[in-house]
């Protein structure tokens, strides 16, 4: 069966349209999904009956169940979804004074092997479809609404397990879904697509004609020690990443962010920050510093406050804007770098 919460508008246009129906069945249905909130076919009351049994007997309206919900101290939620082939994923909700984002993942597992992520422990399992992409949100909805708010989610950061250009044309779907003013109508300048540079993709993003927003996660300021931090860097060093950045801000008129994870006495230093400084030099971007979240996977140690102030002084006496990303959920390894479903999990 076909989920609709996996149809991008000019598809699921084409889907009704060769069913024999009228194009503007297409936006009567994202208006029930999405702006109703629709649990099934049967409350569609402006849908014909005969054709409500065309719809239960080809499409569905499923979403991923929720395996295990965990809830931090600052109120956090990590949520480990069940999928319907029974893998497992996690996504988040963060609580800011201006709404609340959800960090959604976008494949099982990853390929990239960032030394310092837990994500990538287990290897690529599959990518993710649109719907369940979709569903990570929705779910998340249906937890606000539990909790009698009023709330729902307001912006988006593909920034949980997975890297989301190696599931490109899926995570372009989501991404039109949430953002199509009957759909989920999250503006386009609160949805944020983080990658470990693969060029490819970002070029290709750049002509999508899209107003969100690009994080390219950095992390070393020279080849050597993003090689050995992100094999990635091998297949696209830093003088093919830095020209790509550049073209997408020049096609796509949209600065991106720098993502720079704080390791103690690795990338923490002096001579990094000033290396870092003349690497982003003619770019318009900025470069968010995040603490690092320590795990049992690696020996990597996390600066210690005073370093990480001082790597920020010295990029804003260099020229370079540069804020210190605020926390969450680090004590139900919800926060960045954290996100894995255990072995037996998946």
């Amino acid at each position: 069966m076909i989920n609709l919460y996996g149809q991008e508008i000019n598809k699921l246009t084409k889907l009704m349209v060769e069913e024999g129906q009228k194009p503007y069945r297409a936006i009567q249905l994202y208006t029930w999904i999405y702006e109703k909130r629709a649990q099934n076919f049967d409350e569609m009351s402006d849908i014909s009956l005969r054709f409500r049994e065309v719809l239960k007997e080809k499409y569905c309206l499923e979403l991923p169940k929720i395996f295990l919900k965990q809830v931090s101290s600052d109120g956090t939620i990590k949520l480990l979804l069940e999928l319907k082939d029974g893998y497992k994923v996690e996504c988040v909700l963060m609580r800011y004074n201006y709404g609340c984002a959800a960090c959604v993942s976008s494949q099982v597992g990853c390929n990239m092997s960032c030394s310092f992520c837990s994500s990538g422990i287990l290897g690529k399992q599959r990518n993710l479809t649109p719907e369940e992409m979709v569903g990570q949100i929705l779910v998340i909805n249906n937890v606000l609404k539990e909790e009698n708010k009023g709330q729902r989610v307001t912006h988006v950061v593909v920034m949980g397990t997975g890297e989301p250009f190696d599931n490109y044309d899926n995570v372009m779907d989501f991404i039109r879904i949430i953002n199509h003013p009957k759909g989920l109508a999250i503006g386009a300048r609160h949805i944020t697509v983080s990658t470990c540079g693969l060029v490819e993709g970002i070029r290709k993003y750049a002509r999508e004609g899209l107003q969100t927003n690009l994080a390219i996660s950095l992390h070393a300021p020279n080849n050597k020690l993003r090689d050995a931090l992100m094999k990635i860097n091998k297949a696209y060093p830093l003088e093919t990443l830095m020209p790509a950045v550049k073209e997408y801000e020049e096609v796509a008129g949209r600065r991106v962010t720098y993502e720079y994870l704080l390791l103690a006495d690795i990338n923490d230093t002096k001579e990094c920050a000033e290396q870092l400084i003349e690497l982003i030099k003619g770019t318009k971007g900025y470069v968010n510093l995040i603490p690092y979240n320590e795990t049992n996977k690696n020996d990597y140690k996390r600066s210690s406050g005073n370093r990480v102030h001082a790597f920020l002084d010295l990029l804003t006496k260099g020229g370079v804007t540069a804020t210190i990303r605020k926390e969450f959920g680090s004590d139900i390894d919800a926060a960045c770098g954290q996100l894995k479903a255990k072995a037996d999990d998946l």
